[in-house]
């Protein structure tokens, strides 16, 4: 029987995402990020192509490595100029009944209060379809704009990172009990104050003591991406992540990397079937082979090398533009490890120059990009799927709208056919249709010891 893949469109509240340049394209329409009408569209689409969620990306900062300053990203618009993510979600949730919205946030910025707030205020107004994906942050820009003095270690954001989610799981899930809620005008009570609990952590990174402003939403904790490639970001996906985001262009690598994260999940407590993996990829399709492959001729015409190298800066901390220092650098990043394991590791897919990376990632930001007609994108995917051990796929786009539309029109309809994909919805928040059971986070999740806050004497 096939397996049926969760699909997801990637993108992000800017003008230049994944590919660089193709904003230059006539047909595209990313320019138009600012406005709520380019968003409203785009999800009644995706939930027309039954997609399960938009994952939108996030950056706090800019991409100030290539040559030591923004001037290119900005010229280049190498996803920037930018907009909060969490603010155009409303719109589209008010416009479609099943679409999800996962949303990237860097928890290095973020006041635990007004997070919590935040994203419980997120899932009442979407009937429980948000989901956050926790970043930890690679860009110096971003800490030095948020205050700090420069971006921390790579090991030691995971470390705040558990921290965080500690106090997210006290907010979420500890803070208010169930009926907490009374709602009784006869009585005048709203809420039973012995059933809100006060959050107390005194840790290294974070003291809080404060009851969560909130009553409890759909999915109380909203669905948890991760996407660290690291040892340690890995294993942090491997104890809290429900889905988890992977990049490369190697299945035998990918697959190693899948298996890698499910042993961990399973010595955490956790079986196979509360995890989701998904893959980028950017698919260029048409009605016929040759239809897309004349598509992806047109668009790399329009791909930058330039704006792809200040990408892969900011991603790696390897300042491209000097090619004769790239070697001495590439060891010591402080940015995302497995971006720059891609040009260190000399494994499968590594580049050997900064041109070829340049060409990589002009088009597709690195991972794979499937060009084709229906079936053989259709072919291609369900390789990945069982390959790589997937469950699912993040969709990048090329030209904004219009590779989402060829995928609805083009690509949806065979994947549909070959029960690759739902032909409806099934009910409930995001996280019942992504695993078919309650609404709520297991009892074998680090975020249940929460719960026990309920036994407790009343503040």
């Amino acid at each position: 029987m096939a397996r049926e893949l969760r699909l997801n469109a990637f993108a992000m509240n800017c003008v230049g995402h994944q590919s660089q340049g193709l904003w230059r394209h006539p047909r595209d329409q990313s320019p138009n990020y600012k406005h709520t009408s380019h968003w409203v569209e785009l999800a009644k689409l995706l939930e027309r192509g039954r997609f399960d969620a938009l994952f939108l990306a996030d950056v706090v900062g800019v991409y100030d490595v290539y040559g030591g300053s923004p001037d290119a990203a900005l010229r280049e618009a190498v996803q920037v100029p930018t907009n909060d993510p969490l603010l155009i979600i409303p719109s589209m949730a008010d416009v479609t009944n099943h679409l999800a919205f996962a949303a990237t946030v860097n928890l290095s910025h973020e006041p635990p209060l007004p997070f919590a707030r935040r994203m419980s205020s997120l899932d009442h107004m979407t009937d429980g379809r948000i989901g956050w994906n926790i970043v930890t942050g690679y860009l110096d820009s971003g800490a030095k704009g948020a205050g700090a003095a420069k971006q921390v270690t790579h090991d030691i954001r995971y470390d705040i990172a558990e921290e965080f989610m500690a106090i997210q799981y006290g907010f979420w899930e500890g803070s208010w009990q169930d009926d907490a809620l009374r709602c009784d005008r006869d009585a005048g009570v709203f809420t039973d104050p012995a059933k809100v609990h006060r959050v107390v952590h005194d840790g290294e990174y974070f003291h809080v003591n404060g009851v969560h402003l909130c009553e409890p939403s759909p999915q109380r904790t909203p669905v948890l991406y991760q996407a660290g490639s690291s040892s340690k970001g890995t294993a942090f996906a491997a104890r809290h992540a429900e889905c988890v985001f992977v990049g490369g262009n190697s299945q035998s690598k990918m697959a190693s990397d899948v298996a890698k994260l499910r042993a961990l999940a399973l010595e955490a407590g956790r079986d196979r079937s509360e995890i989701l993996v998904f893959a980028l990829v950017t698919v260029i399709t048409a009605a016929t082979d040759a239809e897309a492959e004349a598509k992806f001729e047109d668009y790399k015409q329009y791909a930058s090398t330039t704006g792809a190298l200040t990408l892969m800066g900011g991603w790696t901390g390897i300042d491209f533009s000097k090619p004769e220092l790239v070697a001495a650098t590439a060891a010591t990043s402080n940015a995302i490890e497995g971006a720059a394991a891609a040009f260190t590791s000399g494994g499968p897919g590594a580049h050997r120059d900064v041109e070829s990376i340049g060409r990589a990632v002009a088009l597709g930001g690195g991972g794979p990009v499937l060009v084709g007609g229906p079936q053989r994108i259709a072919d291609q995917l369900e390789a990945w799927a069982e390959t790589a051990d997937l469950d699912g796929f993040n969709l990048a786009y090329a030209v904004m709208p219009e590779t989402f539309v060829d995928v609805v029109d083009h690509l949806v309809p065979e994947l549909q056919r070959r029960g690759l994909l739902k032909t409806d919805y099934a009910p409930g928040t995001y996280r019942e249709k992504l695993f078919g059971r309650g609404p709520r986070l297991g009892d074998n999740h680090p975020a249940a010891a929460s719960r026990q806050m309920w036994a407790r004497q009343p503040d």
